[in-house]
């Protein structure tokens, strides 16, 4: 048998009605949940747009308060690269991370295109890519204020390591410590 609605008492009424103003209000919030996590393009939401010069971003870097620049080096058809790109830089935490402490640009080891390095030298991204060891991809080079490297890492590394290693960079920790030594450190306290 069917209860009418007339039949239904005004607390029963209202438990309902909370009830199902709650199951709407979760099924919005996990939306909203699930709309954060959705993977971004890296190329609009991790690296940055350059014209190449170099000094001129790591200045602007140090203007604005990061720690630096971060340079991905890469190359057509790359495995790695693609890989990183399709699992961890498209990760919105990763890009919020990286793009809060970081300027991060792109560079081809064999391209021919013309940059400005990081004293104002303009070359081909070929050389700059060589100047700065950078012979496998992808390599990562982060570059402080005062033009000097601060720490490298090449091949591909999952989203919790890419994370430390950013990490590692914007605390200071690579001036006293490497980031094997770090990791392992950090893998300790946890």
């Amino acid at each position: 048998m069917r209860a009418s609605l007339r039949e239904i008492k005004p607390t029963s009424a209202y438990r309902l009605a909370f009830l199902l103003l709650l199951i709407v209000f979760m099924a919005l919030a996990s939306l909203s949940v699930k709309a954060a996590e959705q993977p971004r393009n890296p190329s609009a939401h991790f690296f940055e747009q350059s014209f190449g010069d170099y000094q001129d971003e790591l200045q602007s870097a140090a203007k604005s308060g990061k720690k630096g620049v971060l340079i991905m080096f890469v190359q057509d058809e790359c495995p790695f690269c693609e890989k990183m790109k399709a699992t961890v830089l498209n990760q919105p935490t990763v890009q919020d991370f990286y793009r809060k402490n970081f300027k991060i640009f792109e560079v081809d080891i064999y391209a021919s295109q013309a940059v400005k390095d990081f004293a104002g030298r303009e070359m081909p991204q070929r050389q700059f890519a060589l100047a700065h060891r950078a012979r496998l991809t992808p390599t990562f080079v982060f570059v402080g204020p005062d033009g000097k490297e601060m720490a490298r890492f090449t091949g591909f590394a999952d989203q919790q390591t890419f994370m430390l290693l950013g990490q590692f960079v914007a605390s200071g920790a690579y001036k006293t410590d490497n980031f094997i030594n770090y990791k392992r450190n950090r893998a300790q306290s946890s």
